[in-house]
């Protein structure tokens, strides 16, 4: 199972990207837990100067904005 993280604040774009990373996974078809980061050491923790970040298993694939489906589709898949 994917282990996909959503970080930011809580704001409106960390929201909508939390809405296109579950969007992408229904899309790929793949089992994920899908977690929100708001904790700012936590986020740090992964090198992001901009929120919102996503990360997929580990790995800090897009900061700083909100990716297409598309492109969270192929992470996905890359990950796997």
């Amino acid at each position: 199972m994917l282990n996909i993280k959503v970080l930011g604040p809580g704001c409106a774009n960390c929201r909508k990207l939390e809405e296109v990373a579950r969007a992408a996974v229904a899309e790929a078809g793949v089992e994920a837990d899908i977690e929100k980061v708001t904790d700012m050491a936590a986020i740090l923790a992964f090198d992001v100067l901009k929120t919102p970040g996503l990360v997929i298993n580990g790995k800090l694939v897009s900061s700083g904005r909100i990716p297409v489906p598309g492109s969270v589709v192929e992470w996905i898949r890359e990950a796997l």
